[in-house]
């Protein structure tokens, strides 16, 4: 039986850090309020020249580096995200070429807040079928680009980020014990952007009436999160065999802390097991399980054999929770004279890859236009 073993991680996050009293000077707030309704007190915003891809490829290279991983071997590269750079292509796209992932497939997907959870099982899936033995999955965000910074029910609570893994084939009994995936479409209304889409295509109103930005039911919302998260928490663990006092890390969807600290009494999880940075980068949607993983690594709170309970839920309705059996020990990156050369080599390999392929196809184009044009002369 084949494994999937997490061998790389990384994150990348805005250096822009915007505070509850900066967001005091643009809607009737405070940081009092957002602090107890939400645990929230800063989140990171993205630059002009930043966006959902731009971060992913700071992950997935951090992820690679980890995992001294030639991005040459990757057979797949699978991106959670509901904030893509254009309609079309996928960021994924953006990211195998960003890496030079020159042999990967690549394709988005969009199970909102839960995508990173969804991510990880397709990927552990393909690993195990045999059809693939490296795969990296990114969770990337840039949701500040379609919050309604007038609404102040929504505006609070959303921030930039991405992080990624690398998972490897391994004949070790690691990885992925349990996974469960569900969810709602009778409650795609709770929480969605009403425009932009083929249904509601953009015009002059749709923008006046700030339709294209995150709409949110927030009690009915809350109400669905505090409830999936344990359950859905709670049907991995059995699915796993274990019990919560099995867990050794609990790390949720960081999107509110007292839907967290609801999940902790139910589920009988004491505060040291439990993972909590929401405080510092509010709802990054796909990408808060995995920033919040790479900060529990890099803190020693993960060890090899730890388990990890991870649950995510979101817009869709849609939920995911998996057991993950840590299976290396994390250590710090040497960043040694020779790999920062080969990794600089690769980035170099990678953007004159891509340059190439770009002039070839260009070049095609305009042969083709000489061809046509001298058939037209010889014939006339």
């Amino acid at each position: 039986m084949m494994y999937a073993q997490v061998t790389g991680w990384g994150s990348a996050l805005p250096s822009r850090v915007m505070t509850n009293q900066d967001l005091e000077k643009l809607v009737e707030t405070s940081d009092e309020w957002i602090r107890s309704r939400t645990g929230i007190s800063e989140r990171r915003i993205a630059g002009p020249k930043e966006s959902t891809s731009t971060l992913a490829i700071r992950a997935a290279k951090y992820a690679l580096q980890v995992a001294d991983l030639n991005p040459r071997e990757l057979d797949l590269v699978i991106v959670a995200t509901t904030t893509p750079d254009y309609p079309m292509p996928s960021v994924a796209a953006l990211v195998q070429d960003g890496i030079g992932a020159a042999r990967a497939g690549a394709f988005d997907l969009n199970a909102a807040c839960s995508g990173f959870v969804y991510a990880l099982s397709v990927a552990n899936g393909m690993i195990a079928s045999g059809s693939a033995e490296n795969v990296l999955i990114v969770g990337a965000e840039t949701l500040s680009r379609w919050v309604d910074w007038t609404d102040r029910g929504t505006c609070v609570l959303f921030g930039d980020g991405a992080g990624a893994l690398i998972l490897q084939r391994s004949d070790l009994p690691t990885g992925l014990r349990s996974c469960i995936l569900g969810s709602d479409g009778s409650g795609a209304s709770l929480l969605n952007v009403p425009a932009g889409g083929t249904r509601t295509p953009i015009t002059a109103e749709i923008i006046q009436n700030r339709q294209n930005f995150i709409k949110m039911k927030g009690p009915e919302v809350y109400r669905f999160a505090v409830s999936v998260m344990a359950q859905a928490a709670q049907q991995a663990l059995t699915a796993a065999g274990m019990t919560a006092d099995d867990i050794d890390l609990f790390i949720p969807h960081q999107a509110n802390l007292r839907i967290i600290q609801s999940a902790m009494k139910t589920l009988k999880v004491p505060p040291e097991k439990v993972f909590i940075n929401v405080q510092h980068y509010g709802n990054t949607s796909a990408a808060s399980i995995p920033i919040a993983l790479c900060e529990a690594i890099a803190e020693g709170r993960v060890k090899a054999g730890s388990n990890l309970l991870l649950v995510g839920f979101g817009a869709g309705l849609s939920w995911g929770s998996a057991v993950l059996n840590w299976g290396v020990t994390p250590s710090s990156v040497t960043d040694s004279w020779w790999r920062s050369m080969v990794r600089n080599v690769q980035g170099r390999e990678a953007a004159v890859r891509s340059f190439a392929l770009r002039a070839h196809r260009r070049l095609e184009l305009v042969g083709t236009h000489a061809l046509r044009r001298f058939n037209g002369w010889t014939e006339a």
